[in-house]
């Protein structure tokens, strides 16, 4: 337990700030004086930002933020990719250094903050993107950098004895002993959230933390957070999922553009006010009105395919112009299933056929030939991109050869980019920077760009939005029904039922490694696709020969 005295809920979210104009948001109230004292006064928030501006390069991210963070306080910072929200949060983590502002801890200011130097003082931060050591085992990566010893060795039975309780607060279900490697991206998450609770944090920042979990998952997490803010620590939670920070958040702030537009209690703000204040429109325009017509012939077909520990005899077709959606929980099946068919993984036994003609395939580099397809994997940054490129040299990886045979015609590869940029809306302030720079809906469009220039018939996306804005989701959401719209046959795997259902033409169900149900009309709907996918209704053919 931690021993950090809880505050009332009178001192929680005070600052309540309403902007009609989000162009130019007044500055927030400072915080409080480290200085104050008497029996009236607040208690020192656990963080705070004074005046925080930061700048790469010409580029200004962030600009004049303050905000305080107190103890036993859920804070939730919402807004668009490139809002600043993850820059923030690096900054009170120590991560990256403000071109101007102040950090203050308890009252105290940081003459400079060093992720080290924060996570003495017991802040811990969970980055979207996973920050294991893939080769280590799981007991290795909980305690790394914060190994316990007894004398000149390493207690390893109090490190096991630990590790097991923190896994058992997570609810993960993995061997202490399993290399990271070997675990499913959801696992790792846990583990990440593990590795924060086996230290004891007086702040826990969380950046996305539910974005690869399951829903059962996703509610444990939601109970430990609750007991670390009960406890007293300061929480600092980031989200898209609007009716996460609903449920979990005692306060909301929204960024815009690097500015702070709004701060709020939970309970006085809605979902769809939310949404304004952070894209300047409203939910119902999220998705693209369902355009199809209905072409019976199938672009793709699937029989009693089989990947050894993942997949048994799925069987499913997919026609031209079509959006097909893959749901499920996590562990069904459904990123095997499809990097089987792409050649990524062994098939074990089945058959795929392409306009009706049998195929068969060893690799990916043949699946892109013989299927004319492409996929875009749910790990961007490992398996979509080379995050120390540039963007455009990530662009151009897939296909070089339509710049030259054997040397790289720039202008070409320069024009082409340019094309790409202007289509996807791609944010790129210098075309030098790295793409771990970018924003993650940025990076998203980045790899969209980079498999839509193979001219590809069919697209597999999988969890196309995992950890991306409202407003970028929107603007891949269009982007997948004009790639319909062309006659490209589209594949979505995702997690989330409201893009299932919002964008899908039709749905197939898997549960437990099979293919369960195909919904299609009004049979799309979310208590219809739980129901298969958790086992309440049993399993019908989904493919209708």
């Amino acid at each position: 337990m931690l021993e950090v005295e809880l505050p009332s809920r009178q001192h929680l979210c005070e600052v309540s700030i309403k902007i009609e104009t989000p162009q130019m948001p007044p500055k927030p109230q400072s915080p409080p004086d480290p200085a104050a004292s008497g029996p009236s006064a607040a208690p020192a928030p656990t963080l705070a930002a004074s005046d925080v501006s930061k700048a790469f390069g010409s580029v200004a991210v962030l600009k004049s933020i303050t905000l305080s963070f107190q103890p036993g306080e859920i804070h939730a910072i919402v807004g668009e990719n490139g809002a600043g929200k993850t820059t923030f949060v690096k900054i009170l983590a120590g991560m990256i250094e403000p071109t101007s502002g102040e950090i203050f801890f308890r009252g105290n200011r940081i003459e400079m903050a060093t992720l080290r130097g924060m996570e003495s003082l017991g802040v811990r931060f969970i980055h979207q993107e996973l920050n294991l050591a893939d080769d280590l085992t799981v007991l290795e990566n909980i305690f790394l950098g914060r190994e316990v010893a007894k004398g000149p060795f390493l207690d390893e039975a109090t490190m096991r004895e630990r590790g097991r309780k923190v896994l058992a607060q997570v609810g993960a279900d993995v061997d202490l002993d399993a290399k990271v490697k070997d675990l499913r991206v959801s696992e790792k998450q846990l583990i990440e959230i593990a590795r924060a609770i086996a230290q004891r944090a007086t702040a826990l920042i969380l950046d996305e933390p539910t974005s690869v979990l399951t829903q059962r998952e996703a509610d444990r997490l939601f109970q430990i957070i609750q007991q670390f803010a009960e406890s007293g620590a300061a929480i600092i939670y980031i989200s898209h999922r609007l009716e996460e920070v609903k449920r979990l958040a005692h306060c909301i702030t929204v960024l815009r553009d690097g500015h702070l537009i709004a701060t709020r209690k939970a309970g006085e703000i809605s979902p769809s006010e939310i949404v304004r204040l952070m894209v300047g429109r409203s939910l119902q325009d999220l998705f693209p009105k369902k355009n199809y017509n209905r072409d019976e012939k199938y672009v793709l077909e699937v029989r009693n395919l089989s990947v050894r520990g993942y997949v048994t005899n799925a069987s499913f077709g997919l026609k031209k112009g079509e959006i097909l959606g893959f749901a499920g929980l996590i562990g069904a099946g459904r990123t095997e299933l499809f990097e089987g068919i792409m050649g990524l993984r062994s098939v074990s036994s089945g058959m795929i056929f392409k306009n009706g003609k049998r195929i068969k395939l060893s690799d990916y580099p043949k699946a892109l030939r013989a299927l004319c397809a492409v996929y875009l994997p749910e790990d961007r940054k490992g398996k979509g991109l080379v995050v120390s490129f540039d963007a455009q040299t990530n662009y151009s990886l897939l296909g070089l050869e339509r710049f030259g045979a054997y040397f790289v015609n720039q202008r070409a590869e320069r024009a082409a980019f340019k094309k790409a940029i202007e289509r996807l809306q791609i944010k790129v302030p210098d075309r030098f920077m790295p793409v771990s720079r970018l924003s993650g809906g940025n990076q998203q469009k980045v790899v969209l760009a980079k498999v839509l220039a193979t001219e590809p018939e069919i697209i597999v996306f999988d969890e196309p939005t995992r950890g991306i804005d409202v407003g970028t989701k929107a603007q891949i959401y269009h982007l997948i029904a004009a790639m319909a719209a062309e006659g490209r046959s589209c594949v979505v795997i995702s997690s989330e039922l409201l893009e299932i259902i919002g964008l899908c033409h039709r749905v197939i169900v898997m549960r437990a490694s099979r293919i369960v149900a195909s919904l299609e009309g009004d049979a799309i709907a979310e208590d219809e696709i739980m129901m298969y996918a958790t086992g309440l209704k049993q399993a019908h053919s989904p493919f209708d020969q």
